[in-house]
């Protein structure tokens, strides 16, 4: 059976509550690493394996050692709690249900980088993880667990939650700073990287709420336990988000490297009955997708890569034969159409053009050569855009198209999907640019 690690109290009894997390031995790791040199628990997340769990995979250690040492200005942590991703719901399951997990490896992480102010930043809709984490602040100061002298250690540490507006653009991380301090959540240009210049001109760490929650168990059991849990570079459990057409959707603590298929297959029952697997999106609806045959595939984010997808969130979209693959793309377009900032012209002119190629395409008007066409604008915008907004429409839809090209065609060759009519959601427009 699979350890628990971040799950292992979701369902206990007030989980949420500070008694019930120092009673299964919460804030111990804290303890301990005050006890410890900064660069001393920094080596630990190193040596652990953990990569970040926001959707880039980068490994935390390795993070937390670009901030300089000695700098003249204020270092900042920021826990990127916006989980904008569609498919995604896994950071709100922490903060609803443990979220002194997600406090307490903040104050580790922010031990480990120097910064002496943490922000939470939130997606502004998650209420009632909004509730949850201001409650479990309020406890953890009142016990000595942040502000001044935490602990008699010397450290000093506030943290607040950060509500925003709910942007998708926000979860990357240069935007939710620029959103954290107050102006349009648009993102910057790189370098400088924050951990150089951040927030309000300071060194700046960000990080995921997966990520953070894991640290807590790192400093308390040890690099080689939490390592040996996951695969080679990839230490650790994760948290899979599985939706769509299984029979037991849900959310689902993993080692790292564990097979799409097996999850699938296994822990969530199989497709619904009487139907077939059509596709599945492996990592949230910005990675692209997997046919059936290619899901022998491990879940890491190096197997994932080789394979020609993204670990991305660990949101898992499975799709049966029912599903009309051009209206997933539609969708998905029309949504990053709808969240791209505008910044960049790549994004702000090609992504809704490809939004209104493909409601078009969809609702059976679709033209000659507009296939070829959104390809050409899918190129056009990966990798010539401030952030990864353009990417998160560009790859998607590509793959979708290439490997499932002839569903597209029929809908331009026959006006309508193979599935037969269905009414389009959205009115006629153009598809000019």
């Amino acid at each position: 059976m699979t350890e628990k690690v971040i799950t292992a109290r979701f369902d206990k009894p007030d989980s949420h509550l500070l008694s019930s997390y120092v009673a299964d031995g919460g804030y111990q790791a804290l303890r301990r690493a005050l006890g410890m040199e900064p660069a001393e628990i920094i080596e630990v997340v190193k040596a652990s394996g953990l990569r970040g769990r926001g959707g880039a995979g980068f490994p935390a250690g390795v993070k937390w050692s670009f901030v300089p040492k000695d700098v003249d200005k204020p270092v900042y942590l920021c826990i990127n709690a916006d989980e904008g991703e569609p498919g995604t719901f896994k950071d709100r399951a922490i903060m609803e249900r443990d979220p002194h997990a997600l406090i307490e490896g903040g104050i580790i992480a922010a031990r480990a980088i120097g910064a002496h102010l943490a922000f939470i930043y939130v997606r502004g809709e998650f209420r009632e993880p909004i509730r949850r984490l201001n409650q479990a602040l309020a406890e953890a100061r009142q016990q000595g667990f942040l502000g001044r002298n935490i602990l008699d250690s010397g450290f000093d540490l506030e943290m607040w939650v950060h509500p925003g507006a709910g942007a998708y653009v926000c979860g990357e991380e240069t935007a939710l700073i620029e959103s954290n301090e107050g102006h349009r959540g648009m993102p910057r240009l790189k370098p400088p990287f924050p951990a150089q210049v951040g927030l309000f001109g300071g060194p700046t760490v960000v990080n995921n709420v997966e990520t953070l929650a894991n640290v807590p168990h790192i400093i308390n059991r040890g690099a080689e336990w939490f390592a040996a849990l996951g695969c080679e570079k990839n230490g650790g459990t994760k948290l899979f988000g599985v939706s769509g057409h299984v029979k037991h959707p849900g959310l689902y603590e993993l080692p790292m490297g564990t097979s799409l298929f097996e999850i699938i297959f296994e822990h969530c029952g199989g497709i619904r009955e009487g139907h077939e697997l059509k596709a599945v999106i492996p990592g949230g609806s910005s990675t692209p997708v997997l046919k059936p045959d290619e899901i022998d595939v491990n879940m890491d984010f190096d197997s994932l890569a080789k394979a020609g997808s993204m670990l991305g969130s660990g949101a898992i979209i499975v799709m049966d034969e029912t599903t009309c693959i051009p209206r997933v793309a539609a969708r998905l377009a029309r949504f990053y159409a709808h969240e791209s900032c505008g910044q960049c012209t790549p994004c702000r002119q090609g992504v809704p053009w490809i939004s209104r190629l493909l409601e078009r395409l969809e609702a059976g008007r679709g033209k000659p050569g507009d296939l070829d066409l959104v390809l050409d604008i899918c190129d056009n915008i990966q990798g010539n855009t401030v952030c990864p907004l353009g990417d998160a429409c560009a790859m998607p839809v590509r793959a979708m198209i290439q490997k499932f090209r002839d569903e597209f065609e029929q809908h331009i060759t026959q006006g309508r999907c193979r599935l037969g009519p269905v009414p389009s959601p959205w009115p006629e427009r153009s598809a000019t640019a």
